[in-house]
């Protein structure tokens, strides 16, 4: 059997996925239970570690944490089997999710993560133009009213539209090579700073 692995951690809603040119597990989950729900797929589909011939990993932006977590995790499931890796963004991965949709990741601070004129920006949400524009992701849920007071449509907070899938960054996954190719998406500095 030969498996990609797929999982994004970025947001509080991660996504675990075993694709072989089709999904053929998906599960949604906690960040810190990515690798065992990963474990959990393969006996599921009767398969091991050794199966995983490639892994594709959510690059942000999201939280700081958890997209370091996804990196680290992929670098070092990378280092000891030896595949390769693929990043993929989380903002790109919800918007094939919901194509035509503005994905908007909640970003801390009052402000949301999304694309603006094609780069990733963090801003707060009274800012966005999104008047007729559907909005999906963490981001719009929690600054529902507002992102509506500017005319967009939310879907339902229980919507798929919502969630980074990880089938989708697997679909979006195209330069596999060496782990430390994969670089995080954090567009601004983190909250964290060292003192002099």
């Amino acid at each position: 059997m030969s498996l990609v692995l797929a999982f994004d951690t970025a947001t509080h809603v991660a996504t675990v996925a075993l694709v072989d040119g089709e999904p053929r597990a998906e599960r949604v989950t906690r960040p810190y239970r990515v690798l065992a729900d990963a474990d959990e797929l393969l006996r599921e589909l009767g398969a091991g570690p050794e199966d995983i011939t490639a892994l594709v990993v959510g690059t942000g932006p999201g939280s700081f944490t958890g997209t370091r977590l996804g990196l680290a995790l992929a670098r070092g499931f990378a280092l000891a089997r030896g595949v390769p890796v693929a990043g993929v963004s989380t903002l790109e991965a919800l918007a094939a999710g919901a194509p035509g949709a503005l994905p908007v990741i909640d970003a801390g601070r009052r402000e949301v993560f999304t694309k603006v004129d094609g780069h990733s920006r963090a801003l707060p949400a009274s800012q966005l133009e999104v008047d007729g524009m559907t909005c999906v992701g963490d981001g719009a849920r929690r600054y529902r009213a507002t992102l509506e007071e500017r005319g967009a449509h939310v879907p339902p907070d229980t919507s798929a539209e919502h969630i980074p899938h990880a089938r989708l960054h697997a679909a979006l996954a195209t330069d596999f090579g060496p782990a430390d190719l994969a670089q995080p998406i954090y567009v601004r500095a983190p909250d964290a700073k060292v003192r002099p």
